[in-house]
């Protein structure tokens, strides 16, 4: 079964940049499309992008679109998130998360799950 474990959050000014990090272990990871969901103090997690299996097919929340970037190296097992421009209201703890069967922005119709990594934006 796979594992993640994200990586790359930290604290940043607005208009800033990180690059988040998902890193797979156990069973073929590709065969997994990859969503990435965020979940900000209060609030319910919310979807941020997901990417195909292949990575030729990624879906972005309007929120998000135009500043972020959903990339993925099967070879590496790892799926990336390279955040630009960032806002104050993207401070949350960002997770990824994996599914097997399903395209979808639904947080419950995803198999597993990371614990999560802190992008906190100061204004």
């Amino acid at each position: 079964q796979v594992q993640f474990v994200e990586s790359g959050g930290g604290l940043v000014q607005a208009g800033g940049s990180l690059r988040l990090s998902c890193a797979a272990s156990g069973a073929t990871f590709s065969n997994y499309r990859v969503g990435w969901f965020r979940q900000a103090p209060g609030k319910e997690r919310e979807f941020v992008v997901r990417i195909s299996r292949s990575g030729g097919i990624t879906v972005y929340a309007d929120s998000v679109k135009g500043r972020f970037t959903i990339s993925r190296d099967n070879a590496k097992n790892t799926v990336y998130l390279q955040m630009n421009n960032l806002k104050p209201e993207d401070t949350a703890v960002y997770y990824c998360a994996a599914s097997a069967n399903l395209w979808s922005s639904r947080s419950g119709d995803y198999d597993l799950w990371g614990q999560g990594t802190q992008v906190t934006v100061s204004s």
